[in-house]
This record gives C-alpha cells, structure tokens and sequence, in this order.
C-alpha cells in the first residue's frame, strides 16, 4: 500500500473549528472545505436559522457542523460561541475571522465617523478580541491556527473604499504581530487576500455591468473568483500542511496585485 505522507497532512479530522460569517459565500465555502477534510465546524453567522440550515445540510451530506449564532460586533455573543463551542466539542483548534460589513462605499470626505467606527468594530475590533477569547483554548490544542481573511483592499488603495481599506490592512497587521507573539505556543496566524469573489459584500462592482466589464480588464485571469477558490487556501493553511507557514499573507486574486 502506498504510504502517502503529504496527503495525510492535509487531514483534518479531530479538529475543530469556528468560521464567522460562514450561512454564506466565501465563510460558507471555507466550512464546507474544512469538513470535508474531517474537521467539525462552527457555523455562525447573526442569524440562527441561517445557520441552522447550513450545518443541517451540512449533516445530511455526512459532514460534522453545529450552528452558533453570533453577532461578531457583540462582545457578548462572541464570549458565547467560544463558550458554547467548547461546550459541543471540548476543544477548537482552528479560528477563521471572515465575518465583515462595508456599510459605507463613496468618497472619503463623506465618510462618517459612525460607519468609519462600526467598519472597524467588525472587521478589525472583533477579529482581535475573538482570537483573544480563543487563544486559551488554541494554545491548549498544541498546534492551534487562526486565519484573518482580509482583502486586496487592504494592499492597495481604491476610491470609495477608505474605511473597508483600512480595516483590512489593520486585519493584515494584527495577524503579523499575533503571529510573531504567539509562535512560541505553536500558534500559527496566517491572513489571506481575496480579490474580486462573487458575493453579496462584493455586489456594488459585479451588479454594475460596467463596473464588473473595468474590473475583469484589470485582473490577469480575465474573471472573478468563486467562494471555493478561497475555501482551498484556507483548507491549506488550517492544515498541518501548512505548519510551517505563520504571519503569512496569502493572496487569491487571479493576478491583480498578487
């Protein structure tokens, strides 16, 4: 029988693992990749039947899912899917910070302090203070991993996108400085890009025919990315494939600043 050692590091199973913002598109695809690969997963979202129906569908395909509800913008709800988490399973190993909110998108002197403010209480407050609540609990799996999923807006600059732009480049460097502190645990923190995916965040550029025609010009491969062509990457970083891979930023753009 063929020994087949580096395929056998991709195995999941025993893991456990909490994805935010996964009722749907890229979250959604990165819990389905992750369970499929033998880790039970975490589905959460702020809707409970949202979730319900993703981890029981998940069930039905004979994949191990419990669905959490958790609005990642409250400091209570976030102490509870750690809770309720450790409660189901007994450990977590793996931490993906994907939920995200862009309620702004125009020019920069019309941004307000109110949606600046709540930009970064979601995309980048509730990613430091959740990774915090899980560390305990990571760094007692022995080989714990957590994965910030930021975004090509927070490599370059584009108009109309001051304050998304400046959560994710803050969400880039949080996860510099957690891995540099936390690799002594054995810890690892990663953070991947994606570029342009087909998603309900991402409607404002693809519903505009326009807009979708501009960008796709300006991407090398000539189109958008689906959800699963980030849930690989993810996949990959989880994985003890990936364990010698931490403070690194992982870009899926199809060539657009890659």
């Amino acid at each position: 029988m063929a020994d087949y050692r580096i395929r056998s590091r991709f195995d999941l199973a025993g893991k456990v693992a909490i994805i935010t913002g996964s009722s749907k598109g890229i979250g959604e695809a990165m819990a389905r990749g992750l369970a499929e690969f033998g880790a039970s997963v975490v589905i959460s979202s702020r809707n409970q039947e949202s979730v319900d129906q993703v981890a029981e569908q998940y069930r039905a395909d004979g994949l191990e899912a419990t669905a959490i509800a958790c609005h990642i913008g409250d400091a209570d709800d976030r102490k509870k899917l750690i809770e309720q988490t450790i409660v189901r399973y007994g450990r977590l190993d793996i931490l993906i910070n994907n939920a995200a909110t862009n309620p702004y998108f125009g020019p920069v002197e019309g941004l307000t302090a109110a949606a600046y403010q709540k930009t970064l209480d979601v995309n980048l407050t509730a990613a430091l203070e959740l990774s915090n609540l899980a560390l305990p609990h990571l760094r007692a799996s022995g080989a714990g991993c957590v994965i910030h999923i930021s975004s090509v807006e927070g490599l370059h600059a584009s108009a109309n996108f001051a304050a998304y732009n400046v959560s994710k480049a803050g969400l880039i460097m949080l996860g510099k400085s957690q891995a540099t502190e936390w690799a002594r645990d054995n810890v690892r923190v990663n953070v991947i890009c994606p570029g342009l995916v087909k998603t309900k965040l991402s409607r404002a550029l693809w519903e505009d025919g326009a807009t979708e025609k501009q960008m796709k010009k300006m991407i090398p491969l000539r189109r958008m990315a689906t959800p699963d062509e980030v849930a690989g990457v993810a996949v990959w970083l989880a994985s003890p494939a990936a364990s010698y891979v931490t403070g690194s930023t992982v870009v899926v753009d199809g060539g657009l600043v890659g």
